[in-house]
């Protein structure tokens, strides 16, 4: 049997705030695979997704010291971290600006029950990345990050009406694709 030596996420943060660069690489590493998948959901291309993880994991890097364990768990922080610099990345690029259309006031979204719920994380992934982007990126920011209708719309500087519409279309289209992957 072999023994593999994980670190401690403790060793590795205590190295992180010495600014060592082995233990910056190891945390990179640990969580690579779930900041990834978040950063997927807001970007298309594979470098808009690597420069998001990468803005959002210098943001850790540089402000390690500001992490209160006593406020929660070290990964919840992070994904905070990398999640806010992907949505700053968003706001940069004006990428907003062709991704969504205007939708009118009236369009209503009253639904509570998140689609999502019933899947696994790995199965979530597989579905949202079946979503047109500027869908996937309200959706995930509405059913699995906990945003308000008017958080997201404040943060992409757009509509609530466009937010609901979004949302709407992400249940519609969610159907569809678990109907066709359930024959």
């Amino acid at each position: 049997m072999i023994n593999i030596h994980l670190d401690n996420l403790e060793t590795i943060l205590a190295g992180c705030r010495r600014r060592d660069r082995q233990s910056q690489e190891k945390l990179y590493r640990r969580f690579y695979p779930a900041l990834f998948a978040l950063c997927r959901n807001f970007f298309e291309e594979k470098h808009d997704v690597l420069t998001a993880l990468n803005n959002g994991m210098l943001k850790v890097f540089q402000h390690i010291d500001q992490y209160d364990p006593e406020k929660g768990e070290f990964f919840n922080w992070m994904y905070t971290t990398v999640r806010n610099a992907a949505l700053t990345l968003l706001r940069d690029r004006k990428m907003q600006a062709f991704d969504y259309v205007e939708i009118d006031e009236q369009m209503g979204f009253e639904s509570a029950e998140n689609p999502l719920d019933a899947l696994n994380a790995s199965d979530i992934q597989i579905y949202l990345a079946q979503l047109p982007v500027a869908t996937r990126r309200i959706c995930g920011l509405f059913y699995l990050d906990g945003f308000s209708v008017k958080e997201i719309a404040e943060a992409l500087e757009i509509s609530d009406g466009t937010v609901k519409w979004h949302l709407s279309e992400s249940r519609t289209r969610l159907r569809s694709i678990f109907k066709k992957s359930l024959r």
